[in-house]
């Protein structure tokens, strides 16, 4: 377990990460963490690894790009003194450019998205006992779909920064191509958006983020 005693993990990205949870800062029980992974992380922490006293933040806010992260990132990341930081961000990134391509200003592209998370990683990592880099997903198997093509090209910008970084690297894209194999990919998200997941895909991202961090029953 790559996680220590008394150590901060915050989880920051849109919302996905967001799910309901309570501001300025989601921490602790009765929904305040939100509905979602980061809720369900915490409490498979708490339940397996009680000693370690490991707390647990969230500060994913809903609609959000890298763009907003950047906007964001002193009060609701280096502020709050992280040892761990968890990132996942590009959903709307993408996202934008295919449900409101009328809206180009709403757009974020792969040379500013890149940069972005780039410059917000080097900044922080220095300060950090640990980063997590979580790639957007596209609830769809098919590769050429073109929102999904796409996504596919920001999260390898996001293993490229992780590899830069000394980062933790989570391909949450593939894991949820591993479950393609087994189940109706779309059905694992709510009203078949194929982007925001109900609770199979909330465990699917936690399991995934814990085997990073070398979590083990």
């Amino acid at each position: 377990m790559k996680l220590s005693q008394n150590d901060t993990l915050l989880f920051i990205g849109d919302s996905i990460t967001d799910c309901g949870r309570v501001r300025p800062v989601g921490e602790g029980g009765f929904g305040q963490l939100g509905s979602g992974y980061v809720a369900q992380v915490d409490a498979l922490l708490s339940a397996v690894y009680p000693q370690l006293n490991i707390r647990v933040l969230n500060t994913g806010i809903s609609g959000n790009t890298v763009r907003h992260l950047k906007e964001r990132w002193e009060s609701d990341v280096l502020d709050l003194k992280p040892d761990w930081l968890s990132i996942m961000i590009g959903t709307n990134d993408v996202w934008r450019q295919f449900d409101r391509p009328q809206n180009p200003d709403q757009h974020v592209y792969l040379d500013e998205y890149e940069a972005t998370l780039r410059e917000l990683v080097q900044a922080t990592r220095p300060r950090l006992k640990g980063l997590v880099l979580m790639t957007p997903y596209y609830l769809d198997p098919n590769v050429n779909d073109p929102m999904r093509a796409t996504m596919d090209v920001y999260g390898a910008v996001v293993k490229k920064v992780a590899e830069e970084f000394d980062a933790i690297f989570v391909d949450t894209q593939a894991a949820f191509d591993a479950l393609s194999e087994h189940v109706y990919l779309s059905s694992l998200a709510t009203n078949w958006d194929r982007v925001h997941p109900g609770s199979r895909g909330h465990m699917t991202l936690a399991r995934e983020f814990l085997k990073a961090v070398g979590f083990s029953w």
